[in-house]
């Protein structure tokens, strides 16, 4: 090809290319305006839930009810517009929220920014049922029954001490080791106003050989039912199990102890 129609070309080929950028500028212009313009409104359908803000006194109390602490890595599953995981990091705490809907993690995202939390605070698009929340030692959430129970199998499995704070919904017959429902009088004016928190419990059940005797425990959840064979006496027992801390009374006495890895230490 002559070096002219060569450079005609690639003159052509160039002026096209601009061409097709000052066309597209616009459109990217106006979408980066409309996601920066996103505002979500309650009730709005998800992947699995629609989306109802939690209200803030909610969201206190539920990190209160955690004990929430710095060292704390919390994860807030369907964070929406990330008001639990910037709360969470404004106490210092470490927080992720997990979100589907990408618009909302795009506006999480700016809101942490806003409140000069974005170094602790961060948001991902991901499937709840997909993500590994083995990290936590937090988890809050604002599901729907059906799907809270869904991820009990999962959430059960992590280590035991981990806390679970839910807005409102429940986890079936796991029955929570705390709930709290705030009033209008404290600033919680909609139906969903009660804040409940699980402590996922040591797995304890089984026959333990102590020096005060002879432990066979049943457990339920974090609740424990069995007997003590103790100098030559059987005395059933209940108790209860949070995180490692173990506590049951039987034959009028109360016992305490720890799961020290598989072994059960009675103090």
């Amino acid at each position: 090809m002559p070096a002219a129609a060569l450079i005609r070309r690639t003159r052509f080929a160039f002026l096209l290319a601009a061409f097709g950028a000052a066309l597209a500028a616009p459109a990217f212009a106006q979408a980066q305006k409309e996601a920066s313009t996103y505002e979500p409104s309650s009730g709005q359908p998800g992947k699995d839930v629609v989306w109802v803000p939690t209200p803030q006194v909610v969201v206190d109390k539920m990190l209160d009810m955690a004990k929430l602490g710095s060292r704390d890595f919390v994860m807030d599953l369907g964070s929406g517009d990330g008001r639990t995981v910037i709360t969470a990091a404004k106490r210092g705490a470490r927080a992720l929220g997990v979100e589907y809907n990408p618009d909302m993690v795009e506006l999480s995202r700016r809101n942490a920014e806003k409140e000069g939390v974005s170094g602790k605070a961060a948001f991902i698009k991901a499937d709840l049922f997909e993500t590994d929340f083995s990290r936590a030692s937090v988890i809050t959430m604002f599901l729907l029954p059906e799907i809270n129970l869904k991820l009990r199998p999962k959430l059960l499995a992590l280590k035991p001490g981990t806390r679970i704070a839910s807005n409102t919904f429940t986890m079936g017959d796991w029955e929570a080791d705390e709930s709290v429902t705030l009033t209008p009088e404290v600033g919680c004016n909609t139906y969903w106003c009660t804040a409940l928190l699980w402590i996922v419990p040591a797995r304890v059940a089984g026959t333990h050989t102590l020096p005060q005797g002879e432990l066979t425990l049943k457990q339920q959840y974090q609740m424990l039912s069995g007997t003590l064979r103790t100098e030559g006496k059987t005395f059933v027992l209940e108790g209860k199990v949070r995180g490692e801390e173990i506590s049951f009374t039987a034959g009028g006495r109360t016992y305490r102890g720890r799961m020290n890895g598989k072994t059960l230490e009675l103090r």
